[in-house]
């Protein structure tokens, strides 16, 4: 266990993490590009042309804005910081920044008939599953080193680290999932942000 010589409070670390999210998050959006228009052409069916581009963006805003609220939600339970903690904490926002690439290169190829589309599909899975690991470990240390209190005994926190790490398998499953339809991939990743939307690190007689 960590000495208290050795602990902090969780306050620049969380301002720290919150402003990573917010240029990843606006990183997004600089990828949306308008459609060059032939001569004569028409602008509106265009816009439908580049659906990949906004349901790209789509997702991975929701799978950042959900990943920032859930951040929120496990620091106000982390009573203190120790070394590990940060460089835990770094390694999830690595992933974090890095999702603005596979996006925008999973956008660019999502039509392709080729297993370019695939290649992108896995890359893009690839990284949500990198970052999930991080979410997990954060939560594991945490409760390994007494970083947050609670009142659980060892069957609930096994639970709730099952519980949470339950979307990294899944995500690790798309990365195969990628190579059969980069769609169904898409669609899936979706499905699972609206999973971590719910509350999925809340410590009995915790806050939320």
């Amino acid at each position: 266990m960590s000495t208290q010589s050795d602990l902090a409070e969780t306050n620049r670390l969380e301002a720290f993490s919150d402003g990573v999210f917010a240029i990843a998050i606006t990183l997004l959006v600089l990828e949306l590009r308008s459609p060059e228009l032939e001569e004569g052409e028409r602008l509106w069916p265009a816009l439908l042309h580049e659906w990949p581009q906004f349901a790209a963006y789509l997702t991975s805003f929701a799978i950042l804005g959900i990943m920032w609220v859930n951040h929120h939600s496990m620091f106000r339970q982390i009573q203190r910081a120790d070394r590990g903690l940060m460089f835990l904490n770094l390694l999830l926002l690595l992933w974090v920044t890095l999702l603005p690439f596979p996006t925008s290169m999973f956008a660019e190829h999502l039509e392709d008939d080729s297993i370019n589309a695939n290649v992108a599909a896995a890359v893009y899975s690839a990284n949500l599953t990198l970052a999930a690991i991080a979410f997990s470990a954060i939560w594991w240390h945490v409760l390994r080193k007494h970083l947050v209190d609670h009142n659980m005994d060892r069957a609930q926190m096994r639970t709730s680290l099952i519980r949470y790490s339950f979307g990294t398998v899944i995500y690790g499953a798309c990365i195969g999932v990628s190579f059969i339809s980069a769609q169904v991939t898409l669609l899936l990743v979706f499905l699972l942000a609206v999973y971590y939307a719910f509350e999925q690190v809340r410590t009995r007689g915790g806050t939320a």
